[in-house]
């Protein structure tokens, strides 16, 4: 039988699993951080050179690992500018003091190889610099210089035939070399540092384009005589944007001339550095880079500098043609516009949305007696797509309707990200028809960042600015108001929402089965038309039944009349009239929040602006007098006596004053 007393009782040691020798490790680690490992690993605390691509004489990666206790190091490639740290396993947990000599060896590896890539660099610096000056300059018959189509500019020949540009620092000290063959093969001279490194064709003047190689630049040069700037390559481009924008500072026109490649390696870079440094970028529309497109007897001066339009236009040819409001439901809903419906959580607005939608969608010809005109419409929902779905279905039962041209999203999506508007737009566009109309619905379940903030409403206001350009629509926001009582009239949020409206609607009431109120706040290009009230009717939905086997029912908007209480008599209107006058005659102040008129100013202008007697004039302003001016106002509640004047306490009316201010 087996002695098992030593499972039993111990000792419990177990003995770490033999370790893969710290050379074969290293190698593993090169390999799968993308580089083409040494034949043979020298762990001797010195720097090492080899090649880390397979290309005839590069040497840019290196290594350096030292073998006392932990071995640890690094390694990486010069060129690329990997630089990995590295640590061998040695089966368990490393301890306090060995975790602390690893990271001094690594702050030691890494010193290192700066100091070996400085002195490397100087060497380079200098044995280039002869190699400069001796080179003589390069005619127009040189193979590479007739294939791609310029003229030599800058470069140089070498003695065996080669061409030769140079590579500058920041301080305009030469770093480096590169050399192309007549057949276009190009290389560096080893171990000279091309990251941030450039070269210059021409003078700097209004403009001036970056792109990455040489044939590249002298084609934009010689296209547009401006500066060019050579980044010789696509990971370089970034770089040296950053240099140029230092240089020539924020407001120069610096303009990024990607390749357009294959692997879509040339755009992504440019964009990215466009995107780092506020630079525009121009990509050639067929594959490959600028000198290409010219090659291919394209005009490249009108790729990089496209003709003017007609941006700005003489005032007498401006008026001639008529251009009245175009709509989509007239007078509430304009074409080509940015508008905002609002109201109150549980208001109704949504239901008043949808109606208009689906009308354009279906093709209606009127809501409330005012013509609709037909088209596609994309409904962005962000939240209740259950209800959502009810309230569609009912709609097309109770109209009839069997088919609608418009798409809903599934959610809601960050429209002021590029990553959200990539997505938006890619949706519509692949649509059988470009949409008339599109709603954001809500705008703070499609919105990054806080509503409250101007910066974060800039994005998003111009966001929905290329949607509008792109697809040539309207976009519709439904929104919030605020939460307290004077803000529910108003849009929640940044003032910003509003100056860049065109039209602006406030849906008021609701709950309880009371109408709705349908109110026009701003009408950039129109009148502001007069309020419209409307209902929710219930409608059951054919074939639809809850889990209980319950008939399921949504709501539809349809016109009607204002309730009792909202029939104000005329009288009323007359004195509130006569109060707005009067109040933005006298200067529209405005007190603890609220439109205010000293009792003096009122007499004033009732007495000089008016033609009315003194004594009739103060009559008007005793609030004894119910059927006069202040004390009609004030026995309905719309104004209250504040100090030595009067103060609006009525909310609409409140914020159709400030609204108006």
């Amino acid at each position: 039988m087996a002695d098992l007393t030593k499972i039993i009782n111990g000792p419990w040691i177990v003995e770490p699993p033999e370790a893969t020798p710290p050379e074969i490790q290293l190698l593993k680690a090169m390999d799968e951080a993308g580089l083409n490992p040494p034949d043979s690993i020298h762990i001797d605390g010195r720097i090492h050179r080899f090649n880390p691509d397979g290309k005839p004489g590069n040497k840019s990666g290196w290594y350096v690992i030292y073998p006392d206790g932990i071995t640890a190091g690094a390694f990486g490639d010069w060129k690329t500018g990997l630089t990995q740290h590295w640590c061998a396993q040695v089966g368990r947990e490393l301890t306090l003091y060995e975790r602390i000599a690893r990271d001094r060896r690594y702050e030691e590896a890494k010193a290192g190889r700066d100091a070996e890539r400085a002195r490397t660099a100087e060497i380079v610096s200098e044995t280039v610099a002869d190699i400069w000056n001796n080179c003589a300059p390069a005619s127009a018959e040189h193979p590479y210089l007739k294939r791609k189509g310029v003229q030599p500019h800058i470069a140089r020949v070498s003695g065996d035939g080669r061409l030769v540009l140079p590579l500058y620092d920041e301080k305009g000290e030469l770093s480096t070399l590169q050399y192309i063959t007549g057949d276009g093969v190009k290389k560096y001279h080893t171990g000279g540092p091309t990251k941030g490194k450039y070269a210059v064709l021409g003078y700097p003047g209004d403009t001036v384009y970056i792109a990455e190689g040489f044939a590249t630049a002298a084609s934009i040069h010689e296209a547009t005589k401006c500066a060019v700037v050579i980044a010789y390559t696509a990971g370089n481009l970034s770089n040296v944007a950053g240099l140029m924008r230092e240089k020539h500072g924020n407001n120069h026109n610096i303009v990024i001339v990607a390749d357009n490649d294959e692997s879509g390696t040339g755009q992504r870079e440019a964009t990215q550095a466009g995107e780092r440094w506020n630079m525009p970028v121009i990509i050639p529309p067929i594959p490959g880079d600028a000198n290409d497109y010219a090659q291919a007897g394209h005009d490249l001066l009108q790729l990089l500098q496209p003709d003017l339009d007609d941006w700005l236009v003489q005032a007498d040819t401006f008026c001639e043609i008529p251009a009245p409001i175009k709509w989509l439901v007239k007078r509430w809903i304009q074409e080509d516009a940015l508008i905002m419906v609002h109201g109150p959580s549980g208001s109704g607005k949504t239901f008043v949305v949808l109606d208009w939608c689906l009308r354009i969608a279906a093709g209606l010809p009127s809501w409330n007696g005012n013509r609709v005109k037909g088209g596609c419409v994309v409904y962005l929902a962000g939240e209740g797509h259950w209800g959502l779905k009810a309230r569609v279905a009912a709609w097309k039962h109770h109209h009839g309707i069997k088919r609608l041209t418009m798409w809903l999203s599934r959610d809601g999506c960050d429209l002021n990200t590029m990553q959200g508007y990539r997505k938006v737009v890619d949706h519509i566009r692949a649509l059988p028809h470009p949409p008339r109309l599109i709603v954001v619905d809500t705008l703070h379940r499609f919105l990054c960042g806080d509503e409250n903030k101007a910066q974060d409403a800039k994005t998003m206001l111009d966001a929905c600015a290329a949607l509008m350009r792109e697809f040539g629509c309207s976009v519709l926001l439904v929104h919030h108001t605020g939460v307290s009582e004077e803000a529910q009239t108003r849009a929640r949020g940044s003032s910003a929402w509003r100056g860049a409206l065109d039209v602006e609607i406030s849906v008021i009431g609701g709950g309880d089965g009371k109408p709705l109120q349908l109110v026009q706040r701003k009408q950039k290009d129109g009148e502001l038309e007069q309020p419209v009230w409307v209902e929710l009717h219930d409608v059951y939905i054919p074939g639809w039944y809850d889990e209980d086997g319950e008939r399921v029912k949504s709501a539809v908007v349809e016109p009607c009349d204002a309730p009792q209480e909202a029939k104000k008599d005329t009288k009323l209107a007359e004195h509130k009239k006569m109060f707005e006058r009067a109040w933005f005659a006298t200067g529209s102040e405005i007190v603890d929040g609220r439109p205010y008129i000293d009792k003096k100013k009122l007499l004033d202008f009732l007495i000089q602006d008016n033609g009315i007697t003194e004594g009739t004039a103060r009559n008007m302003l005793k609030p004894s007098h119910t059927n006069k001016l202040i004390g009609y106002l004030t026995n309905g509640e719309v104004i209250k006596q504040t100090g030595d004047g009067w103060s609006v306490f009525d909310n609409t009316f409140l914020s159709v004053l400030l609204t108006m201010r």
